[in-house]
This record gives C-alpha cells, sequence and structure tokens, in this order.
C-alpha cells in the first residue's frame, strides 16, 4: 500500500473515534420524563373558534376529543378563517397548542372543490380538523384507542363532565297590555333537564301558563276573567341499533282552557329511522308509532255526559329534518285516533326553521296546523259571550294553526359529545316570544 493513502486511512479513522468518544455522553442521556403519578388527560379538551359551525356535527365526527367553550382550560385553539377574499373560498385551519403543548402548533388549508356543497365542506374541514388533533391526542389517555378511527373501547361520556350530561333549560315570556278601560296579561314559564347518551336518552319538562284581563263596562261595574294551566311531561328512549330504538312517555296536565282538572297519560312506542342515526347530524327520517292510555277528569261534564274516562289512543307520526350550517329545516305529520271510536281523529303537521345566531343563541320559526276531530272533552255546559270573546274555554273547531317567532339560548353540559335523535328533540330552551 502506498504510504501516503495508509497514513490518510490512519488519520480519518483517529478522527472518526474522536467524534465517537465526544458524543458518547450525550447517546448515554435520557429525556427527563414526567413527575411519577401524573396520568395523562382522558380526553383532548379543544377550543374551535369557527364562526357559524354545527358544533353538534364535528362533536360527532371528532369523538376523541372534548370540545369547551372558552379557551380557559383547553389543551388546544382550532381558529377556521377565510383565506384570501370570499371568491377564492379557500380556508386556513390553525391549531395552536396551550398550556403543555404551548409551541407545538401547525397551519392547514382547505381548499374546496368547485361544486362542493356547505355540507361536504363541513365534513372536509372537520377531518383536516381531526387529523390536526392526533399529534396532541396522541399524549392523552384515548391514545390507545386510537388508530384508523377511533375505537369504541373509549366512549364518548369518559371525560370528567361536573354536569354529568345533563343540559337544562329556562324558558319564559310575558305580554301585557292596557288603557282606561281595559288591562290584559298573560305569562308562560317552563323548566326542563335533559341528558344524553349513546344509549339512553332522558327527557323532562314542568310548565305553567297564567293569563287574565279586566274590562270597565263605563256604568260602574267591571268585568275580571283568567284562566290558567300546568303540566308536566318525561320522555325515556333506549337504544336499540343503527335503525331502531323504543321508550315511552309520561305526561300530566291540568288546564281551565280545555276542561282538564287531571289527565293523566302512560305511552310506549318505538321508532325506525331510514337513515341510520350516526347519520342525524346531516339527515333525518324517523317513524314513530305509540300506543297509549290515558286517565281524565274534568272540571265540567262534557258534551258526551262524562265527567272522567280512560281511553286508550294510538298515533303514528312521520318527521324529517335536515341539517346546513346556518341552521336547520324540520317538517313532521302526525295521525291520531282513539281505539273505541276511529272517528275521533286528529292529524297535525308541523314545521320549523332554525337560524344560528352565534353559538348557543338561535332565531327560531315555527307554525303549524291541524285538522281536529276528537274535541271528547267539550264542556257541556255550553258558553257565555264573554267565554268566547275572551277565550276562557275551548271551543269545537275543525281546525287550528299557529305561528310563532322566538329567539334560544341553551347552556350547561358542554363536554358531551354524544348526538341522540331518537324521539326527537323535547325539551326546549330559553325563550322570548316576539
Amino acid at each position: 500500500m502506498n504510504p501516503i493513502r495508509s497514513r490518510m486511512i490512519k488519520a480519518a479513522a483517529r478522527a472518526a473515534l474522536a467524534v465517537l468518544v465526544l458524543a458518547l455522553p450525550g447517546l448515554a442521556q435520557v429525556p427527563a420524563s414526567k413527575p411519577a403519578g401524573t396520568p395523562p388527560p382522558a380526553l383532548l379538551t379543544v377550543f374551535l373558534d369557527w364562526p357559524g359551525a354545527d358544533i353538534e356535527a364535528i362533536r360527532a365526527e371528532i369523538p376523541f376529543v372534548a370540545f369547551v367553550p372558552s379557551p380557559d382550560g383547553a389543551n388546544v385553539r382550532v381558529v377556521v378563517a377565510p383565506l384570501g377574499p370570499p371568491p377564492e373560498g379557500r380556508l386556513r385551519i390553525e391549531v395552536a397548542g396551550l398550556g403543555e403543548f404551548q409551541g407545538q402548533d401547525n397551519v392547514l388549508t382547505y381548499a374546496p372543490g368547485r361544486d362542493e356543497k356547505p355540507g361536504e365542506v363541513r365534513k372536509g374541514v372537520t377531518a383536516l380538523v381531526r387529523l390536526g388533533l392526533l399529534r396532541y391526542a396522541a399524549k392523552t389517555a384515548a391514545a390507545k384507542d386510537l388508530s384508523i378511527k377511533f375505537l369504541d373501547q373509549a366512549k364518548p361520556t369518559a371525560v370528567n363532565d361536573r354536569w354529568n350530561f345533563w343540559v337544562f333549560s329556562l324558558s319564559g315570556n310575558a305580554f301585557l297590555s292596557g288603557e282606561t278601560q281595559y288591562r290584559s296579561h298573560s305569562y308562560y314559564a317552563s323548566v326542563s333537564a335533559n341528558r344524553t347518551t349513546p344509549a339512553l336518552k332522558i327527557r323532562t319538562q314542568v310548565y305553567g301558563n297564567w293569563s287574565g284581563s279586566w274590562f270597565d263596562l263605563g256604568d260602574g261595574t267591571s268585568y275580571e276573567s283568567s284562566t290558567h294551566g300546568r303540566g308536566a311531561s318525561g320522555m325515556v328512549v333506549k337504544s336499540l341499533g343503527r335503525h331502531w330504538s323504543a321508550g315511552g312517555y309520561l305526561e300530566a296536565e291540568a288546564s281551565t282552557y280545555s276542561n282538564l282538572k287531571m289527565s293523566l297519560s302512560a305511552a310506549p312506542a318505538l321508532e325506525y329511522d331510514v337513515f341510520p342515526y350516526s347519520e342525524s347530524t346531516r339527515r333525518q327520517l324517523r317513524i314513530l308509532y305509540r300506543i297509549g292510555l290515558t286517565r281524565t277528569r274534568y272540571y265540567e261534564e262534557t258534551v258526551y255526559f262524562k265527567t272522567s274516562e280512560t281511553l286508550f289512543q294510538e298515533a303514528l307520526s312521520v318527521a324529517y329534518e335536515a341539517v346546513q350550517p346556518w341552521g336547520k329545516v324540520s317538517l313532521q305529520i302526525e295521525g291520531s285516533h282513539f281505539f273505541h271510536n276511529v272517528k275521533f281523529n286528529r292529524v297535525e303537521l308541523e314545521g320549523g326553521l332554525e337560524f344560528r345566531i352565534w353559538r348557543g343563541l338561535s332565531l327560531e320559526l315555527d307554525g303549524s296546523y291541524s285538522r281536529i276531530r276528537d274535541q271528547i272533552a267539550l264542556s257541556a255546559a255550553g258558553y257565555s259571550y264573554e267565554d268566547i270573546l275572551l277565550q276562557q274555554k275551548q271551543l269545537a273547531t275543525g281546525f287550528d294553526y299557529s305561528f310563532s317567532v322566538g329567539l334560544s339560548f341553551s347552556f350547561g353540559s358542554t363536554r358531551s359529545n354524544v348526538v341522540n335523535p331518537r324521539f326527537g328533540n323535547g325539551g326546549r330552551s330559553i325563550s322570548i316570544s316576539l
């Protein structure tokens, strides 16, 4: 071997050995670990800043995190905003770590296709958000259940929720008017408590209404009238699979207007959804059948010479609902009749629109129409002019209709990732009718 070449090889070997010796201390070091006894969080907490987003749909599609209403206490903040002028249509998805994840940030971009519908854009953006959250979720207790999809071993209810997944709503409105010879007032209030999990859905409500009028007849006499009503209702639904559900209703009602001293009803029910319940955040087509027993006592004897009676009744309803980024639209038709005489029947049509304004605040429009043939509670005592003009008692009719406009605001558990559409919605929210 050439002596010069030999000396060059030996010099290179000595240099490599020196580098290896210097690197050994670094290779021997082990990164510091978290203090022993500090368990990882159960689910990643995320604050989503996406104006107009359908948070219920996003919760259903990203079940391995818990969405919270503010950055306080969140592990990650996600901001979705337009990127450039509106015609471009692109969206910027900024994923920023908070707290222990501070500094671990990422930015993604979604460019919708020319023919993509709003629902498809939402699903595309949600898919990118889901990918952006995986790096953080891998450091939570849910990491063991993460794969190509979120495995069912980690339930959406496996979070520390101080509300225990109960959502409470208050509703109330008042109307007052008057002049020198006339005064009128009416009030309505209700409280509801609802709990939803994948296996069980509970809806409860208590309500009351009061109204009254006063007239000065101008000859030294006056006339005063009032009506009131109250009631409570409950619904429990058990999930039976992707399309089927079973449950029941309980209801108690009293009303001077309807001649009901007390009415108690119980009705088991069965429902089938043409679409899988997993698609409820986009669309539903539910067919519900119920059969029930009602025990009623009346204030006054009815036109059928009854002061109390027990009746069996059945009903079939079909409800359709579609959800869009701006809100939702719903339509329902129901037919019912009493078994002792099928001529006592009713057909009801209801529709509604909901426009999302900001977070839990929404504008609601509702309307209904009914063809009525089942007024078995009408009083046999007849009606005075005052009863008719002041609507103190329910009158015989072949139809009725209604329309309402209101604002609703919901609060309570914001940590639940559960979406359960079975048997419809049930409870109400804070409502101010216009």
